[in-house]
């Protein structure tokens, strides 16, 4: 185990401007079994510090961010094939993907008991980036739980160098591409972090809906083409054991172009094997409807192929990272996007922990 002590003062503690870091009270009083971005920090490095295999930990700074990257592998000198990187909270208010990265790192350092953990980490190491957005996900802390955007207004899985320029040109727009691909430290940040890890695999958490995505998703008629077909075998088979929900390519699975994402990026420029984003949270009321409604267009199609579930109609009501959509009511944010009861929120962080475990496992076989 190895704590690489080269950080400087967290980005949770301050604001874009250097300010002291905002009043995370409201989450800490209304959600309390979430973490704030310091709690996030501390336990990240505690686990890291008592490791039962080999941990690194390093943070990057730029402008006004920091970031830190998570490198996890059963031994020292180990050189694992499968490189599985994960990525949280790029859109701030999404605040159970960090959740769930937290509990994978619980269960990669032996703090909780999980069977599938000698099977994944024998053939794979994890990098885990965990707090992607920090200075807004501490505005969403002090209770802004609508805010998607980092602090310049720019979507920040718009701002990659894929199909850029096809994105959202509106500075009021959620959706908002900034002025240039890679404008924003965090995405130059995490783009640099990834390119020297070198994945063969990779997953971007998102929350909003449940659906389980391969590229592409700044194409909303093609999915891609190199290694399809281990691609899909993949997520079919995660997607019934861990989500049953939409799985192909995003952006015909929502009927909509997202240009500039980093999942279709790591899989263009990086070429990864594997390269997926996944929805792992839906209000219980619209994740059921949504459910039914998949299961009808399932039932209704005859191909041999997968079949395209790019029908917006299936989508009405959901708030999904690809399309952007949000709630007008603080309230409805939160809810949207997170679950707002204990119960359900220990269900989700150890489903989607598992099936990131369970990601590293099928994959490893193909790279």
């Amino acid at each position: 185990m190895k704590l690489l002590l080269s950080f400087v003062l967290g980005v949770s503690a301050v604001n874009v401007k250097g300010h002291l870091r905002h009043d995370t009270g409201r989450l800490q009083s209304e959600f309390p079994f979430y973490h704030t971005s310091e709690e996030l920090e501390a336990q990240a490095r505690h686990l890291v510090s008592k490791c039962k295999v080999h941990a690194e930990l390093q943070t990057v700074k730029q402008d006004y961010v920091s970031i830190d990257e998570i490198r996890i592998k059963k031994t020292q000198n180990g050189a694992p094939k499968n490189r599985v990187s994960l990525l949280f909270g790029e859109h701030s208010r999404e605040l159970i993907g960090p959740e769930t990265g937290l509990m994978l790192l619980k269960m990669l350092c032996g703090e909780i008991e999980e069977k599938l953990l000698d099977e994944a980490l024998k053939d794979s190491e994890f990098q885990l980036i965990l707090n992607a957005n920090p200075v807004s996900r501490a505005r969403v802390e002090a209770g802004e739980y609508c805010l998607r955007e980092n602090p310049h207004g720019v979507d920040l899985n718009r701002n990659w160098d894929e199909k850029w320029n096809l994105g959202s040109t509106a500075s009021s727009d959620n959706q908002f591409h900034g002025q240039r691909p890679f404008s924003e430290p965090e995405t130059q940040l995490v783009r640099d972090l990834i390119t020297g890890f070198q994945p063969t695999t990779f997953l971007s958490v998102h929350s909003g809906t449940l659906g389980m995505y391969m590229p592409w998703a700044y194409d909303s008629q093609h999915l891609a083409k190199r290694n399809r077909g281990p691609m899909l075998s993949v997520l079919e088979e995660l997607d019934s054991s861990h989500c049953k929900c939409p799985f192909g390519a995003a952006g015909k699975e929502v009927g909509y172009d997202c240009p500039g994402t980093s999942f279709d990026w790591v899989y263009d420029h990086l070429k990864a094997p594997f390269s997926f984003a996944w929805e792992i949270y839906a209000d219980p009321l619209e994740r059921e409807g949504l459910r039914r409604r998949w299961e009808e267009k399932v039932a209704s199609m005859q191909t041999s192929e997968h079949p395209s579930f790019a029908l917006m109609e299936l989508y009405s009501g959901m708030q999904t990272d690809f399309m952007g959509t949000a709630p007008t009511l603080l309230s409805d944010c939160f809810s949207s996007f997170n679950p707002g009861r204990e119960e359900e929120y220990n269900a989700t962080v150890t489903n989607w922990a598992r099936s990131y475990l369970n990601l590293a496992i099928k994959t490893s076989p193909h790279v």
